[in-house]
């Protein structure tokens, strides 16, 4: 039986979407998806409905490096609501406890906030799509069911307080994947003594990737009444995901063994962790140095 040819068009590259209120990032994705009739489409990590920002979208190719984007670093901004704590954290849940808000001082509330600056452990909300026992936990807070969940160790690089006004923190953060800003905005409320949860996030930031590259989709509805050749403009090329990564310039008789999953060796490679690799000033994939110091092929790009 002969093979199926996806539909849609076989374009690669990252689309940097500004996701707006109110919409899952999977709607955000399948309708990037559908503006440019891309035959295979991913997004990098989840933003709630309730949350706004950065997703880039992976088209074609670009999903083989989707994993490495959800790995990387994220920066937001957002607003902590103090004296309610709510059910699922944010402002989507029902409000569980009030309580009067403190005349807290800027060096109060910043003496808190370094508290969950650096490397601490964080329990995992139950509105989490994290899976116990293979269902996912918010499936269970849905049946009122509560579990015991493990803590994860998460980094916050960053976290900074940029508004102070009666009721309402604003915050900016930088942190390590994984990172539950609604845990967070809940944690600040706690140690402040009054309860709080998150009524407002926007990310900024995703690994190499700022928010202010990003389009909205208005703008790419927008260019989609002029045509592909206008849309494909703001289409970013695959490797600019790993821009930090080492380089790997590979001659064509290296890339042959290469894209033929043989590792290789190459003079003044670095001696560990992952690369990006070339051959002809194109990027082909993703390479890890191996103990013995040579490449070998993790991630490759379909040739041609």
């Amino acid at each position: 039986m002969a093979k199926r040819r996806p539909r849609g068009r076989e374009i690669n590259g990252i689309v940097l979407l500004d996701k707006p209120l109110g919409i899952t990032s999977n709607s955000a994705l399948q309708r990037v998806k559908r503006l440019f009739d891309a035959s295979k489409a991913g997004h990098t990590g989840s933003l709630d409905p309730l949350a706004t920002g950065l997703l880039p979208i992976c088209l074609g190719e670009a999903t083989k490096i989707s994993s490495y984007l959800l790995d990387a670093d994220k920066a937001y901004t957002g607003t902590c609501k103090l004296g309610v704590r709510t059910t699922t954290a944010d402002a989507e849940g029902e409000i569980i406890e009030q309580k009067p808000v403190g005349d807290y001082s800027e060096q109060q509330v910043k003496a808190v906030l370094a508290k969950f600056t650096g490397t601490i452990e964080q329990i995992p909300p139950m509105h989490s799509a994290i899976k116990q026992g293979g269902q996912p936990l918010y499936k269970l807070a849905h049946q009122g069911i509560e579990v015991e969940r493990q803590p994860r160790t998460i980094h916050i690089h960053e976290l900074t307080m940029t508004r102070l006004a009666g009721d309402e923190l604003d915050i900016a953060m930088r942190c390590s994947k994984g990172t539950y800003v609604r845990t967070l905005a809940e944690d600040i409320g706690r140690e402040l003594g009054c309860g709080a949860h998150l009524s407002a996030l926007r990310r900024t930031k995703v690994g190499p990737f700022t928010l202010e590259r990003a389009v909205t989709l208005e703008t790419l509805a927008a260019l989609a009444e002029e045509g592909f050749a206008a849309m494909d403009q703001v289409i970013l090329p695959i490797e600019q995901a790993l821009a930090d990564w080492p380089e790997i310039q590979l001659t064509e008789t290296s890339a042959f063994y290469i894209n033929r999953g043989q590792p290789i060796q190459v003079a003044r490679a670095p001696t560990s962790g992952l690369v990006r690799l070339s051959s002809n000033q194109q990027f082909i994939g993703i390479g890890e140095i191996l103990d013995d110091g040579r490449i070998a092929p993790r991630r490759l790009l379909k040739s041609g």
